[in-house]
């Protein structure tokens, strides 16, 4: 099935709110093998956007719509649609059961009934934070319309708990996916290496890049769960056997994520020194539940004085190699695991920029260290004229040290290319 997302609200033509509601809505419909062709934004105006239901029904077998479905007078997509769609409004009386509950002891009026006026026959997709209901409907033409509201904090769960399963149900088919997480190699790189295992029908493959990783995502389509997973996995397994080592996890959330779950298996800890990172590190170890079992002190070390004081750098060590390079990261990888007791220390030093750079030290340069306590390992993100920006920069000198912490765990050189270790 081809799909079109229009998303509805002047605030989002004039950039005062991003528009995330069409990404969670395509993400959602990929995993389930729904083709999505086009995407558009239409203010609240209801001569164009009548126009662009119009449209999109003539070229698009799902039309999904987000926003405007609340209680104020410019909220007329759900008027609109039905127009332009051929479709009835009638008042849902479960739909206002609900609202009278929500508005339980406080007073509210017609305004707010009006958003239980839903399409004659449709499919209702309860809001189980807000007020206004969405819903899912066909039209004459065989067409199926999906209207959701506009704040994320609804759309996100009606989409995820009502409306993917409604959809994947009339597909009459169980649709499994699964995401290959690689970091180390570019998207480009990655998408020649399995250019032929990109051209089946059923499963499918496809390349997607993320900030400084990528990943992999195989489909497939079969009368049952069961069936789809079995014919997803020779294909994730072949192409993990192509990316070899560069694959960090499949169906994983992150390199956190990974990370922690070795840590934990291992019966070991670990302990971050921060520079240009800032605590990001440590922050999105944290993010990982469970994190506290393995996760010993992290150190935000930003001023020379503090890497002294707190990691033990040598002052005199700051003073003829500065603090970006790759003697001091390994002085605050190794500082960091003794004075913390944890059996890993890494440790993080670099320019993140804008500023601050200069010939022989470029923007973007860090080194990053890791230690435990017998060797330590070092390895450098070299910067120069294609840094994307200060946070790009942290983002990926973080996952950077993640992978070295993965890459030991596993039993593999936290360097590309080093020796392994015993």
């Amino acid at each position: 099935m081809n799909a079109e997302i229009l998303s509805v609200g002047t605030e989002l033509l004039l950039g005062r709110t991003v528009n995330t509601d069409a990404a969670e809505v395509a993400q959602a419909l990929a995993d389930i093998g729904v083709n999505v062709l086009y995407q558009s934004t239409v203010g609240d105006n209801p001569g164009r956007l009548e126009e662009a239901v119009r449209q999109a029904l003539s070229r698009s077998g799902l039309l999904v719509t987000t926003g405007g479905l609340g209680p104020t007078g410019d909220d007329l997509t759900k008027e609109t649609i039905a127009r332009a769609a051929g479709a009835t409004l009638a008042l849902d009386e479960g739909s206002l059961r609900r609202i009278e509950e929500y508005f339980a002891g406080r007073p509210w009026g017609e305004s707010q009934k009006k958003q239980a006026m839903l399409p004659e026959g449709c499919t209702v997709l309860p809001n189980d934070i807000g007020t206004a209901p969405g819903c899912l409907f066909e039209t004459a033409g065989g067409r199926l319309v999906a209207m959701l509201p506009g704040p994320p904090s609804e759309l996100r769960p009606m989409l995820r708990r009502y409306l993917i399963p409604a959809l994947a149900r009339r597909g009459q088919a169980a649709i499994v996916s699964r995401e290959i997480h690689v970091f180390g190699l570019g998207e480009g790189a990655a998408a020649e290496r399995i250019a032929d295992l990109t051209e089946g029908a059923n499963p499918t493959a496809a390349t997607y890049a993320k900030e400084n990783e990528m990943f992999v995502r195989v489909t497939a389509r079969a009368a049952t769960e069961d069936e789809a997973r079995a014919l997803c996995a020779p294909l994730v397994e072949e192409i993990c056997r192509r990316f070899g080592d560069v694959v960090y996890s499949v169906d994983v959330d992150g390199l956190e994520q990974v990370v922690v779950q070795a840590l934990r298996e291992r019966g070991l800890t670990l302990a971050t020194a921060e520079s240009c990172t800032g605590g990001l590190l440590a922050k999105r170890i944290t993010d990982v539940p469970g994190a506290s079992e393995v996760f010993e002190t992290g150190l935000v070390t930003y001023a020379n004085a503090a890497k002294t004081r707190l990691l033990g750098v040598p002052e005199e060590l700051l003073c003829s190699c500065g603090a970006v390079s790759e003697p001091v990261a390994r002085a605050m990888a190794e500082g960091v695991r003794a004075r913390s007791g944890s059996a890993l220390g890494v440790g993080v030093t670099g320019i993140a920029g804008p500023g601050g750079g200069t010939p022989e030290k470029p923007v973007g340069l860090v080194y990053l260290a890791l230690s435990d306590g017998e060797r330590t390992w070092v390895r450098c993100m070299p910067g120069g004229p294609r840094s994307r920006g200060r946070g790009s920069v942290r983002n990926a000198a973080a996952s950077t040290a993640l992978d070295m912490v993965r890459r030991y765990l596993a039993g593999l050189p936290p360097t590309p290319g080093g020796q392994p270790r015993p």
